[in-house]
């Protein structure tokens, strides 16, 4: 079993939650629910490594998160 991390943030426009495993190419999703787009996230990367067909080693591994600040 391996554990991968998510991005995840609210869109303004629909109100609905987006998640995306940065490193997994086509794990994104989004959904209403926090609980929903954590089952809907599961999912999708579940499928993605189905297809996914290099070494396990290449997987992304979560390191940290930085935030910016800039003069908006």
């Amino acid at each position: 079993m391996k554990t991968f991390t998510a991005y995840v943030e609210l869109d303004a426009e629909t109100g609905l939650y987006v998640g995306i495993v940065p490193g997994v190419p086509g794990a994104h999703t989004q959904a209403a629910t926090l609980d929903e787009l954590q089952k809907n996230l599961k999912e999708v990367l579940e499928l993605c490594l189905e297809e996914y067909e290099g070494p396990s080693e290449n997987l992304p591994k979560f390191v940290g998160l930085q935030q910016i600040e800039v003069a908006a």
